[in-house]
């Protein structure tokens, strides 16, 4: 069942004013809405989602090429794209979601409302979001749904809308396929439910919109904490329909559940996209007086330095060379011109983040790299899984899809008397049917 999301100390903090002035900002482009809207959606995303690992929150932890509330909010729209969208976050993640925006199809815009921010715990959250869309439009029925649940899909937001229109307050749930045991605080058991009688509840949950919204005013009223809205339902007096949910509608809460996802995201993308190119990029940078060179966006402490316009990483040239070459877009002096002054001294990441951008924008993913860098010195080995890491950031990769290798010349050659390295690239994409 979906767990009490509790927001920590900082959320408490915020004042009211706060808040006033964040509504006013985010208002002033707010799109019109009329007086009344069927649906609605609430999306809870002020959560920590501690249990998904560290760094961010996971509702904005990188899911393929964007962030997982970007996925959720997609697939909804999808879901119902006539639904206003209101989304609750937590003070501290502003920044964070409106990067998240970026991706979103522009009607999907239209029907997104001004953010609001949360409160110390999941039903505060909830209430808070209720009580936004209850100030801007009086929509018939609200489905309120987990921020990490990117896999909802069409068929469950609409028997959602049919529950909640039948029954006043619904919500998904799946049987179970093990046998479930209660037990006291010794872990012994004490009981053994009839697994047929019980179901794991997902969400959308779904509800006449007046019908949750005095349930969460009587429910905050009470100072009780629900771990649910199906629980607040129930606690104001409402009956609660289970309707058939979908083992794929799972929420990201551990680390594991991020690799399943991960799995469901590269199938879904490699599907849309059959358009497979290569592209090969390769480079040769001198040595010059210094004491540390730039491979891969890594610095490594060496006997000499690199020469070159920019930064000189060599390794990042061939790779951004590479990449250009597979969508047919020159190389990297055509974009870069070395007589240009503004790239004198440059970080090559720059570079290497504009040919992506490139390929973004043909709706397009790089799906794998494989470069070898060409030296007697210095070591690569040490460096490498660092290098390994800095692309797959640089590039919105997974670290198992950049390959870097290394090797030497036997002495022979310009590589071979320690005059200068040399790297060569092989990049795949793929990208949408013509």
């Amino acid at each position: 069942m979906p767990v009490s999301m509790a927001m920590g100390q900082n959320a408490s903090k915020f004042d009211e004013a706060g808040e006033k002035r964040h509504r006013a900002r985010m208002t002033e482009n707010a799109p019109t809405l009329r007086a009344k809207n069927t649906i609605a959606y609430l999306v809870v995303a002020a959560g920590r989602g501690s249990r998904a690992g560290e760094g961010l929150p996971k509702q904005y932890r990188s899911l393929g090429n964007r962030a997982v509330l970007s996925h959720t909010l997609s697939a909804l729209h999808a879901s119902a794209p006539e639904a206003v969208i209101q989304v609750v976050i937590h003070p501290d993640d502003q920044s964070l979601y409106d990067d998240c925006l970026v991706n979103l199809e522009p009607l999907a815009h239209t029907r997104l409302q001004p953010s609001v921010f949360g409160g110390a715990t999941r039903q505060e959250s909830v209430k808070l979001g209720l009580e936004a869309l209850a100030k801007l439009t009086t929509p018939e029925i609200v489905l309120i749904h987990d921020a990490a649940r990117p896999f909802v899909d069409r068929d469950i937001v609409e028997r959602a809308v049919k529950a909640a229109q039948k029954y006043g307050a619904a919500a998904p749930g799946v049987a179970l396929t093990d046998t479930v045991k209660q037990v006291d605080d010794q872990l012994m058991v004490v009981a053994t439910p009839e697994r047929q009688f019980l179901r794991a509840v997902q969400t959308p949950q779904a509800f006449q919109f007046l019908v949750i919204l005095e349930a969460h005013r009587k429910a905050a009223d009470s100072h009780r904490e629900y771990t649910d809205d199906a629980m607040i339902a129930e606690f104001a007096g409402h009956g609660v329909h289970l309707f058939l949910g979908d083992t794929k509608n799972f929420k990201l809460t551990t680390p594991e559940d991020f690799d399943r996802a991960m799995e469901i995201i590269n199938r879904q993308t490699y599907a849309d996209l059959p358009d497979i190119r290569t592209g090969q990029g390769y480079d040769v940078h001198a040595f010059e007086p210094g004491d540390r060179v730039w491979l891969g966006g890594v610095e490594i402490p060496h006997s000499f330095k690199l020469a070159g316009h920019s930064d000189a990483d060599v390794l990042l040239h061939a790779i951004t060379d590479a990449i250009l070459g597979a969508i047919a877009e020159g190389d990297i002096g055509a974009h870069f011109p070395p007589s240009d002054p503004r790239w004198k001294g440059a970080e090559s990441k720059i570079f290497l983040e504009h040919a992506c951008q490139r390929v973004r924008e043909r709706g397009g993913i790089i799906a794998h790299l494989d470069a070898t860098i060409i030296c007697e010195a210095p070591k690569i080995g040490p460096h490498r899984d660092r290098i390994r890491q800095t692309l797959a950031a640089l590039m919105a990769l997974e670290v198992d899809r950049v390959a870097i290798k290394a090797t030497t010349t036997e002495g022979l050659g310009f590589t071979g008397r320690k005059e200068g390295i040399a790297a060569l690239a092989i990049a795949t994409i793929r990208l949408p049917p013509k």
